[in-house]
């Protein structure tokens, strides 16, 4: 790999004899710039063009090659611009104080023409590969961040499409599905503080239990439609039916588990929100009757979510409760239905929760929303 002739060479010598030599020894190949002191020769490599390379004289007055170099590495601008060290300074500990400080290489004086001239070529060719490696690396990135945000976008896109499945077989949906995504995520956020739940409300669990969300009511697709569709109170041989969609829908992403090689979080996540999130505080709840932290977290704050949304909204046997009455039924939950810090972190952030409701309201001239309105006529 041939440096380019156009590099640009800074020398920063306090010796103007050294410059000329120099300067008249690289300029055939070189775009050469000089400095005959530190501090202009720092000015000098952070402007433009930067320089590609920079020799530099180690006993300067005032300001020594030493703390130049030192200066160059503290500025972001120049901390990885190659130093070779001009020199009469014959130590070993010269040389290796110059070293440890960041310098690539010693150049010793008087300078031998040919010895200058193959350094700062090696210097350059050098310099030229870590510019490409950084430039392939910073494509392989970006490369790798494309592909990351379009698989990122197909699993969201995936999920909201098997929950939109589900809504198309329930008539009572709207967006339900948003809603309660929103109301998951708002709850979780206030509980990153609690001390009960810091450690496991962590930015990534957040996201898995958002992204999770929506499938919360997948194993409704395996519920027969007259069960399903009836406008009217279900019995208790039809309500037991309804009921098994929780399982229906944990063993449904379980299967898709099983199909892949490599597990997914958001399944697993989902899966726990879709099996347990009609259990109760209490263990009074379906399908299993776990109690207290025996259901996941996942599916506790999902059981808050659900029935907040249920309660404010209209369903062929009721019309839409209002927002208040609603949360003094979720009040009244705590520590029966629900999980008691789960309630209390809904009642704080209570406007927020209205606000998700009133932004996502169903619209009123939808297919779903008419058919909700003739049920109840």
């Amino acid at each position: 790999m041939a440096p380019a002739t156009n590099a640009t060479l800074l020398i920063i010598d306090d010796s103007a004899e050294n410059l000329y030599v120099l300067s008249e020894l690289l300029r055939p190949q070189y775009r050469v710039l000089a400095a005959t002191s530190g501090v202009a020769g720092l000015n000098i490599a952070s402007s433009q063009p930067r320089p590609d390379l920079i020799l530099l004289d180690v006993m300067m007055p005032g300001m020594d090659g030493y703390e130049v170099l030192a200066q160059l590495r503290a500025n972001p601008t120049t901390f990885d611009t190659p130093v070779v060290f001009l020199t009469a300074m014959t130590q070993a500990g010269d040389e290796e104080r110059g070293l440890l400080l960041g310098a690539a290489d010693y150049i010793a004086k008087p300078i031998n023409p040919t010895v200058v001239l193959a350094r700062v070529r090696t210097q350059l060719e050098a310099k030229q590969a870590r510019d490409w490696m950084k430039d392939r690396n910073a494509s392989l990135e970006a490369e790798v961040a494309r592909r990351m945000a379009e698989n990122d976008l197909t699993q969201r896109v995936g999920i909201r499409a098997l929950a939109h499945l589900a809504e198309t077989r329930d008539p009572e949906t709207g967006n339900h599905i948003l809603r309660t995504q929103a109301y998951v995520q708002r709850l979780a956020i206030g509980l990153r503080r609690h001390p009960r739940f810091a450690s496991t409300m962590t930015e990534r669990y957040v996201d898995l239990l958002t992204r999770s969300a929506p499938l919360h009511d997948i194993g409704k697709v395996g519920i027969p439609d007259h069960i399903l569709l009836k406008p009217g109170k279900l019995t208790a041989d039809e309500m037991a039916i309804m009921q098994t969609h929780a399982k229906l829908g944990s063993d449904a992403i379980e299967q898709a588990e099983c199909d892949i090689e490599i597990p997914l979080a958001f399944l697993s996540t989902a899966k726990e929100i879709a099996h347990w999130h009609h259990e109760k505080w209490d263990g009074s709840g379906y399908p299993e009757g776990l109690a207290g932290d025996a259901i996941p977290l996942s599916a506790r704050l999902m059981a808050v979510a659900d029935v907040f949304d249920a309660l404010i909204s209209v369903r062929v046997y009721k019309p839409a409760m209002p927002h208040a009455e609603a949360g003094d039924i979720i009040l009244a939950g705590r520590g029966k239905h629900f999980d008691p810090d789960v309630t209390d972190a809904f009642m704080a952030g209570f406007g927020d929760f209205v606000g998700i409701a009133e932004r996502l309201l169903d619209d009123v001239a939808s297919p779903r929303a008419r058919y909700l309105a003739q049920a109840q006529t």
